[in-house]
């Protein structure tokens, strides 16, 4: 099938954010449904994209796809629920953070093929990172099928190694927030410079898409383009050398590793 039929499981922003994506890329919007707690969120799905609505039951059980899109803390009672309407054994795939596609088996049926992803909060802007993870009851087209859901949203990485999505949160999920940080800090810095806030404010953030753009086409690594920018003796040396000597390497390498070690805790603390 070029165009399953997928019904969102709650349609908050990373589930419009994906419909967004989808409707812009050509998926027809007929095909697409999501039901809500919330009428109006719903209200403008119909108004924005075209969509259908209904009873997440009803929709699961007419939906070769199924996205859960609804908050880790309620997704068991509401996988629970959908168990009756998945007979006809779907795709489901959870981007709900730290349930592991085991837990979802449990909720939902041990049959049923999941994909569990992590996308990130530039997947609204569609810009994401997404990691993905398959399970054993999952077909290659299924994972096909997967890919070109979260491909509307930005980049998908796949594991082979559920285990690894920890550190897929570590860097991509949590990661926004450490370069906004970075950009906070730089803001404030060149601020106490004596620049205005406003043009602090553009510069960074500037600088930050081009450096990601630069080095997502370049044919060489991070380093060397970072080797590239530094002259001998120069300004840019000297800031290098303040963040080296502050010890900046270990300190992403330790929050990334507590960020890690937090999702695995998680997923153990919601999946029972």
């Amino acid at each position: 099938m070029t165009h399953p039929k997928l019904a969102f499981i709650g349609a908050g922003n990373m589930a419009r954010s994906i419909i967004g994506g989808l409707v812009a890329e050509g998926y027809p919007a007929d095909a697409i449904s999501a039901s809500d707690l919330h009428q109006d969120t719903l209200d403008a799905m119909v108004r924005d994209f075209g969509i259908g609505v209904g009873a997440s039951d009803t929709l699961a059980a007419n939906a070769d796809v199924i996205v859960l899109a609804v908050k880790p803390q309620g997704l068991k009672a509401v996988a629970q629920s959908l168990q009756p309407s998945l007979t006809h054994r779907p795709l489901i795939i959870s981007i709900a953070a730290g349930i592991t596609a085991e837990s979802l088996a449990q909720w939902l049926g041990q049959e049923q093929a999941i994909v569990r992803c992590m996308p990130n909060t530039p997947s609204l802007v569609k810009a994401g990172a997404s990691g993905l993870f398959a399970n054993t009851h999952t077909s290659n087209t299924q994972k096909a099928v997967a890919e070109q859901v979260m491909s509307a949203v930005g980049l998908v990485e796949w594991f082979d190694d559920e285990r690894q999505l920890d550190a897929v949160t570590a860097v991509s999920g949590s990661g926004p927030a450490y370069y906004f940080l970075v950009m906070e800090a730089m803001i404030d810095a060149a601020e106490s410079l004596g620049l205005p806030r406003d043009s602090a404010t553009r510069l960074t953030l500037q600088t930050a898409l081009g450096a990601a753009e630069l080095a997502r086409a370049s044919d060489v690594d991070v380093a060397e383009l970072r080797r590239r920018v530094m002259s001998p003796g120069g300004t840019t040396e000297r800031a290098i050398q303040s963040f080296e000597q502050d010890q900046l390497r270990a300190t992403f390498a330790r929050a990334m590793t507590l960020c890690a070690e937090r999702s695995a805790e998680l997923a153990k603390e919601l999946g029972n």
